[in-house]
């Protein structure tokens, strides 16, 4: 349920709906929009009725959200969620691009690539600390290692930090490192994972499993913006078919239906949604046409040698063709890159 206020309400009127709600026991969560503010009710709605709040002073509207994700409807927050990183704006008129190597190897690996990727206008850089992979025999990540050279990374070329965090062991750790948690297809549905990153503020991008709809998206993202994270970038990378010309089937119908349906940013990543370095290019610009807040891709020096995922990962050379496109395609739209 949501408590729409009227545009004149003021201040106090707002601090005693929320002291209403949660003195029915409750939980609010507040949403000051441009023009008008809202309140969420979360909780057991058979326990409450439109009644309960409607007449309380500045309240103008109360509405029950008939879908099972609260937080994350458009309803809830109409207007799009921009998420502020150290002057990086996720969701606003900028795409945004996160590029790297899908796991950080050695030093001199990670430092070219962080020089190269902000040289060419990236914004973030990310690698892989701890990575999980299909067979226990492929390479894991450097651990720690590898979080104090993407530190590094970032000290010298400003670059932000996005790595995947695995287990709820890891949260601390990573977050004295990294500028963004990633949440990967495998573990999207981990709850208690989803949980803990909702307790902290760090901002989280989160993947759709590659067998999830976009309804299992949405809880997924509902469970960190219920436990008061709300710094939820969500990231189409692909789900199983019975195709099987390429590793996922990108469903690039999921931006502009993420887009109707919630405010969250929207990221599309190619790499993993593809599995072959020369479809990046070409679903990189259709996911930026389709309305992506941004993409994830991943370079590396040399792919040829690259410990993990080098068939879909982009050479330098290739990426600046990619970035060069797409802002061709952002324009258009009146974005920027």
């Amino acid at each position: 349920m949501i408590i729409v206020m009227k545009k004149d309400a003021t201040e106090q009127h707002i601090e005693d709906v929320v002291r209403t709600v949660e003195v029915k026991g409750f939980k609010s969560h507040l949403s000051k929009g441009v023009e008008v503010t809202i309140i969420g009710v979360i909780g057991d709605e058979r326990k409450f009725t439109e009644g309960d709040f409607i007449l309380l002073d500045g309240v103008d509207n109360v509405i029950r959200i008939l879908k099972p994700y609260k937080l994350a409807s458009r309803n809830f927050h109409p207007e799009n969620t921009v998420i502020d990183i150290e002057g990086v704006k996720i969701g606003g008129k900028e795409v945004v691009l996160i590029a790297g190597p899908c796991a950080v190897e050695n030093e001199e690996q990670i430092m070219v690539s962080a020089r190269r990727i902000k040289q060419e206008g990236g914004k973030i850089l990310r690698g892989g600390a701890f990575k999980p992979r299909t067979s226990p025999y492929s390479f894991q990540g450097l651990g720690q290692e590898g979080l104090e050279l993407l530190k590094k990374a970032k000290e010298e070329t400003g670059l932000l930090i996005i790595t995947e965090v695995m287990d709820t062991n890891e949260i601390d750790l990573i977050q004295k490192y990294a500028d963004i948690f990633q949440i990967g297809a495998r573990n999207f549905q981990n709850y208690n994972l989803l949980k803990a990153i909702g307790s902290t503020r760090t901002p989280v991008l989160l993947k759709r499993g590659f067998s999830g709809t976009i309804k299992e998206l949405l809880m997924c993202a509902e469970y960190i913006l219920s436990e008061g994270n709300v710094n939820v970038i969500l990231c189409e990378r692909g789900i199983r078919t019975f195709e099987d010309s390429t590793r996922f089937t990108l469903d690039l119908n999921a931006v502009p239906l993420l887009k109707k349906l919630t405010h969250l940013p929207v990221f599309v990543d190619p790499s993993h949604g593809t599995g072959d370095h020369e479809l990046v290019i070409p679903m990189s610009r259709a996911a930026v046409a389709a309305g992506a807040d941004g993409l994830i891709v991943e370079v590396h020096p040399n792919p040829k040698e690259a410990l993990s995922d080098g068939y879909q990962t982009l050479t330098f050379e290739k990426f600046h063709v990619l970035m060069e496109e797409i802002k061709k395609i952002a324009m258009v739209l009146n974005r920027s890159v």
